[in-house]
Parts: C-alpha cells; structure tokens; sequence
C-alpha cells in the first residue's frame, strides 16, 4: 500500500553548526528547512531521535531521546543552541537497552532554533543521526480548578471502618446476565458529592477497595495492566484545571496496594489526565497538555494567542527518562480543528489527544477529539502513516464510520480499531456509540465492523468515555462525563448496567479480574452498651475474604473466637454480649484458612 503522509511543517531555520570534540564551535551556516527537509532529515535516521526534526515547539528542559533497537548506543553527541550555543550534557542509557538520553546541564532559550548531531548504532556508535527543533514560547495558564458538579449528596456510600470518605454510590440498574465477563469494576469517581479517587466495585455495586485522594485532586484512567509481567493498578492522579486538562502524575501500585512506580511527564511536563499504557518492555505511554504562546491569526484568532499543543512521550519506567516524543503542533494544521477559536487569549485547545495505543510495526495510533480523526504515527520519523476520519481522511468512511469528538481509539488482535464515539458536543449523533472500525490498507476504505449503544437509555456523552474489549467478545462501554456504564456483547444485547450518582463522572470504565491482597490489616471499630458489644469490621481491598471470626480476650494477645458471620458487602457486622476488654476480628478464605486480623481494640 502507497500510505498519505501528510506533514504540516512550517519552515524552520537553524543554525547548523559542527562541533568540536572540546566542545567549542568550528563553524557555522545558516540553513532554511523546508516541511520536505524536515521528513527527509527523519527519514535519514536510522533510530528515532526526539525532539523529532520540525518540532515547532519543544520544552526549554528537552532531554534529547535516542530510541532505536536493542543494543543502541549513543556517541559523539553535539547540542547547539542558536542563542544559548553549546550545550554540554550526559547520556543516560533507558533500562530497556534500547537507547539513551542526553541530558543537557543547562535549558535552552525560548524561540532559538537547535541542531543536534550524533553517531549511533548497535554495539558501535558510527551511523550519524540528526535533529533541529524550534524552543517554545511556553504560557502558563489559570490554575483555577474546574467547577465541581455538587451531584447528590444523598447518593454517598460510609463506613465506620472508613472514617472520612464518602465515595459514590454504584447502582447496577440491569444485574449482570450469563455470559457477562467475570471480574471487578474499575472506577474513579470524580467531580459530584462524593470522595474522589479509585474505586473497585464487584458487579453487584458492593465496593471493594477504595483510594481517598488529597483534597483538590482527582483520579482517572483507573484499570489492571501488567507491569514485569504482574498484574498491577495503574491510575492517574492530579488537578483539573479549568482550562480543561490534567497537571499530575501517573501511578502504579501492586496486588497488596502498595506504590510500585511514579510515572511522570518529562522534559518539564505535567502528566495529563487521558493516557497511561504500559508495554511488556517496561515502558508507559503518556499524554501533556502544553500551553504556548502563539499568533492565531492565520485562523482568525489573537494575533497574541495561547495554544495549548498536545504532546505524546514514551517514559522509560525505571529511570523516568523520555524515550520518544512527539508534538501535534507542525503535524496537524491549526485549520484542521472542529474546536471554534477564541478571540481573547484564553487557551484554544486546538487538538486535544485523548488516546495512545502502540501499534505491533513501530507506529503508535492517536485519537484527536477536537479534528475528528485517528492518527497512525510512525515512530521513526514521526510523520502520518495515515489519517482516518477528520478534514484529510486517507480512507473512504463507510455509512456510520465517521466519529465525532472521540475518544479511546484501541488497536485489536484482529486489526480493527475500537472507539467510543461521543457524537457530541455540539451535538452530532443522537446517543453516543461504541464503534468497531475495520480498516482496508489495500482499497483505502474503512468499514463499520459493529456499532454499540444503549437500548434502554438515550445516552450522549459530552466528553470523556471508553470502550473495552472484554473476554469472550463482549465490551464495556463507560460514558465518561454521565455516570453510566454497560457491558454488551459481541451481538449489543446488554449484559450488564449500572451508573455511580448524579453528577458523578469517571473518564474510562473497566472490568477486569483481579486477586488484591492488602499489605494493611483488617480495620475495625467496636461500642459497647452494656454488655452488648457490636463490632463491625472490613478489609479494604481483600478479595479472598468469606467470612469473618469475632475474636475476644482479656488482653490483645489472648483473644479467642466468640462468634463469626459470613462476609456481607464491604463491612460486616458482628456481636457478642460479653465483657471482656479486648476484641479483634479474622478474616477467613473460602476454605476457613486465616488470611489476616485486624488490631484488638477496645470498645467504646
């Protein structure tokens, strides 16, 4: 197949210079880059090196990424400046062994244009590689949190055994049917009344395990990945700012919810809220937000505008090093936007990446709500590989195909692509859909494979959503900034329903099976009155619990069991009429095996 690359580079000049080994400048010469030049430049490479050539907009803190193939070693790199001159620095190998960075002691200059130079190679270091890039005029933004929904307040789940939070409530309004995918819900409740932050549901609503976040911050993107070949929680975490992003960090934590990793946004960015996918190499795919100081007036905009570009990195886990990074901004046209573009100099969110997905050719897929379209990327050069949908399609849609204002486009082991298609906002559907897209490279067209929605209720998600692909063919579809969630199968009969509370949004929903076994012991609270004694108690996060022993004593280190109870939801009750000083409960598997004991306390 004959791929459309389309590549909007604006003309960049820099200043090429060669580099001594001592570090200081034996010449320079002024050369202009042409869009072509700058494609030519990448394709010249023989391993990705980030800032991509043509970057109009790198961070003043970029490390400059060397990604290629096992083995790649890096040598003989020169990092000029066009007003700071040369940058000294060192290399710093990804755990993966498959490239470095060069970190540079000292950032470079808004606005000055920068020329890289390096030899690479397996083993050897002897291939040259290039780069030149453009240095951003970065803005900063209103850190105004964005308006909170009040939601219902009545509609808040609270345990004794989990003294000051009060997440959402989670009604399953259609229970789950046979043939519905065994495994937990996979939540993160925010905005609305309740506590935000990570939630586990079983796929009655009983909640299982919950994460309090700091006041002022919310989580998202809430699911199992697998991490050294472990299944482990993954989350986002931080502010929404009412411009409409994410500043925070994404998180990884084990089967006994304990914090394995902190994935973080390099090169002087602040993870956003959309993405955070890991690879089997150890690696996580993740998406900023980057507001820069801009002319819009080639769209009629402020000749003194902020546009807010959208950036994609590969982080290297264990070290926190940038891998790969690319920039919207130079690769789709300011014109190509849906997103109507202000008059002030209020940020105009022209792009909005809100998905990533490596694809299995060395090219990673990207869903852009504000153009409407997918984007194939290449990863060695960073141009398209194709578009589908939005003003430059490199395919021909088939009825029902187009999307709009989209999110979660998901690559599948058969080479269809699925994606949550809000149809709003403005609105352009009648209910948001789950979408099955089956592309043909060969005849350029696309084909809709299966379209998902709601029979019961007309659902229109203004923003946010997902669709994942689920055991045995069925799909959970969550709808982002409304509180449902559905789980249909490969045929759209609804196999299971539910929503958290009113005004509750959860950006993705999954379901997924998974063992937790907390680090922390039980919890417990015990009153007497009398010599009644009513203790109830729950094991945040435990997944293996059946049933309950009461033990009680005249000290905490001589309790024996009085009473039991089976489990029932996420705290169980128990009582005995003794007067005894001290009480602890058991937790008991399926088999009566031990599996933890909460502290002996006294009641009160």
């Amino acid at each position: 197949m004959t791929t459309r690359i389309a590549l909007l580079l604006s003309p960049l000049a820099v200043m090429a210079v060669a580099v001594s080994s001592c570090g200081e400048a034996s010449s320079e010469a002024q050369v202009q880059l042409t869009p072509a030049a700058t494609l030519a430049e990448a394709k010249a490479n023989p391993i990705a090196v980030s800032p991509l050539p043509g970057t109009e907009d790198a961070s003043p803190n970029t490390q400059i990424s060397f990604l290629g193939p096992a083995g790649t070693k890096v040598a003989g790199v020169s990092v000029v400046g066009s007003r700071s001159g040369a940058h000294a620095g060192k290399l710093e190998p990804y755990s993966t062994g498959t490239g470095e960075s060069f970190l540079l002691e000292e950032p470079f200059k808004s606005g000055e244009q920068v020329a890289v130079h390096a030899l690479v190679g397996v083993g050897t270091p002897n291939q040259p590689v290039t780069t030149t890039f453009t240095v951003a005029h970065q803005a900063s933004v209103s850190q105004l949190p964005f308006p909170l929904n009040r939601g219902d307040a009545s509609a808040r789940q609270r345990y004794a055994t989990l003294p000051g939070v009060a997440p959402s409530t989670v009604k399953i309004t259609t229970p789950a049917r046979p043939g519905a995918a065994p495994g937990y819900l996979f939540l993160a409740p925010y905005q609305g009344a309740g506590t935000p932050g990570p939630m586990i549901a079983a796929q009655d609503g009983t909640l299982v395990w919950f994460h309090p976040l700091p006041k002022g911050w919310d989580a998202t993107n809430f699911q199992v990945q697998r991490y050294e070949g472990k299944p482990v929680l993954t989350w986002w975490q931080g502010r929404v700012v009412r411009v409409g992003f994410g500043e925070g960090e994404d998180v990884i934590y084990d089967s006994s919810y304990r914090l394995l990793a902190r994935v973080r946004g390099g090169n002087g960015y602040k993870a956003d809220l959309h993405e955070i996918r890991l690879t089997p190499q150890g690696t996580a795919w993740i998406d900023e937000f980057d507001p820069i100081h801009m002319s819009l007036r080639s769209v009629h905009g402020s000749s003194k505008g902020i546009l807010t570009d959208s950036v994609v990195q590969q982080i290297d886990v264990k070290t926190g090093l940038v891998m790969w990074e690319w920039h919207a901004l130079g690769h789709i046209a300011l014109k190509d936007s849906y997103n109507g573009v202000p008059k002030t100099s209020y940020p105009w969110d022209y792009v909005h990446v809100n998905s990533v997905d490596e694809g299995s050719s060395g090219d990673v897929l990207l869903s852009a709500r504000n153009t409407w379209a997918l984007y194939d990327v290449d990863l060695r050069t960073g141009a398209f590989r194709w578009q589908l949908g939005g003003p430059h399609s490199s395919f021909k849609l088939g009825p029902g195909v187009k999307t709009y204002w989209q999110h979660d486009a998901e690559w599948q082991p058969d080479g269809t692509i699925s994606v949550f298609d809000n149809g709003s906002t403005p609105p352009k559907e009648r209910q948001s859909r789950g979408v099955i897209l089956k592309p043909n490279l060969s005849s350029h067209t696309v084909a809709l494979e299966r379209a998902l929605t709601n029979p019961r209720f007309t659902l229109r998600a203004d923003a946010q959503g997902n669709l994942a692909a689920l055991a045995g063919g069925d799909w959970l579809m969550g709808y982002g900034n409304l509180p449902n969630f559905t789980e249909y199968d490969s045929s759209g009969h609804v196999l299971l329903d539910g929503t958290l509370a009113r005004g509750i949004q959860d950006f993705r929903t999954y379901l997924s099976p998974w063992s937790g076994h907390p680090a922390a012991p039980p919890a417990i609270v015990a009153k007497r009155s009398g010599m009644a004694v009513s203790v109830k108690t729950s094991w945040n996060g435990a997944t293996d619990v059946a049933s309950w022993q009461l033990l009680a004593g005249p000290s905490p280190s001589s309790l024996t069991p009085i009473a039991s109870a089976v489990k029932s939801g996420f705290e169980t009750t128990l009582g005995a009429a003794t007067g005894v000083a001290y009480f602890a409960t058991r937790a008991l598997g399926p088999a009566g095996e031990a599996l933890g004991t909460s502290p002996a306390v006294k009641p009160s």
